[in-house]
């Protein structure tokens, strides 16, 4: 795992450019701070690591400092710490982008980290919003970004839609 001391953030970017900033955005979510609108720091780094749907090389640099904080103490996470990796591996997948390779072993890693870290909290109660998350941090961790896309993006009318739809069939 990249350092949040290393130099080498400054040759990474993000989508503003260098990604130098980054690592103090990570060190603030030791505090695990919430995650509720435009709350800070996840705010900045969803800006900047998953814009619009694009990710970058600090992107993949970031998530297994997220992951490493989520395992100091998941029964504290907010949901943005199992879906904020689980969206950076589904805009990956869908956008085909390569991880760098200085930087796949521990990307790889984190995304693999994430069912066992939802098993972790599997105990404490769950909002409809934490099960989306969680499910998708599931299904990413497990090979299937297509599905964890579903899982993350579905509300509860496209559910009733997609109830009768398949009763429909």
């Amino acid at each position: 795992m990249l350092s949040l001391e290393s130099p080498e953030w400054s040759n990474l970017v993000d989508a503003y450019g260098e990604a130098s900033g980054i690592p103090g955005l990570l060190s603030q979510l030791e505090t695990f701070p919430s995650d509720r609108g435009r709350a800070e720091p996840w705010f900045s780094l969803w800006s900047a690591l998953a814009h619009q749907g694009d990710v970058y090389s600090a992107s993949f640099a970031a998530v297994p400092h997220v992951v490493r904080v989520l395992a100091l103490a998941p029964e504290r996470a907010s949901g943005s710490f199992f879906q904020f990796p689980a969206w950076v591996e589904i805009c990956r997948h869908r956008k085909n982008v390569s991880v760098p390779d200085a930087l796949s072993a521990s990307y790889t890693q984190a995304i693999e980290r994430l069912p066992h870290l939802v098993c972790a909290v599997a105990a404490r109660p769950w909002d409809k919003g934490f099960l989306h998350c969680a499910l998708g941090a599931m299904a990413v961790g497990k090979g299937s970004p297509e599905l964890a896309e579903v899982l993350l993006e579905l509300s509860p009318d496209d559910l009733k839609d997609f109830r009768e739809w398949q009763n429909s069939r």
